[in-house]
């Protein structure tokens, strides 16, 4: 539990708009970001191999906005679905026929702003990618703590 609500005052509460704003496309923001992210980690720990790794992590999700890599990449390895169309036979009758949901959904061309298809509604595929975003943060976070 300390551990999440660490995490939740380090990327939350002590953000600033110019961290948050800057974090993605400037070193200096992301930087500041991951230190003032790790400092409330010391309450747990003062190992400074855990603090790096929390540290350091933080700094590359954040900067390069990794986890729409990783749901860019579980969508585009799932098997693709498959959908039923109407289709026209031979004798004028109607029935439905296998269609694949294959490639060009998935490119990465058509999922780059945050991992999910374009046609995803903007408001799930921002809060799924920060739900990612999240799980990798505190993951990372408790390996560290439990293991370094």
């Amino acid at each position: 539990m300390e551990q999440l609500l660490l995490h939740l005052i380090g990327d939350y509460v002590t953000q600033s708009d110019w961290m948050a704003n800057g974090k993605t496309s400037r070193y200096l923001p992301a930087l500041v970001h991951a230190t003032v992210y790790s400092l409330p980690f010391l309450v747990l720990t003062r190992s400074p191999l855990a603090l790096f790794v929390i540290w350091s992590t933080h700094f590359l999700i954040d900067r390069f906005r990794l986890a729409k890599y990783v749901v860019w990449a579980k969508n585009f390895l799932a098997p693709p679905s498959v959908t039923f169309v109407v289709v026209e036979d031979i004798h004028n009758s109607y029935s439905p026929a296998p269609s694949m949901d294959v490639a060009p959904k998935y490119s990465w061309g058509n999922c780059q702003a945050t991992g999910y298809p374009s046609e995803t509604p903007v408001w799930l595929s921002v809060w799924l990618m920060i739900i990612a975003d999240n799980t990798m943060h505190l993951t990372i976070n408790y390996l560290s703590l439990r293991f370094l």
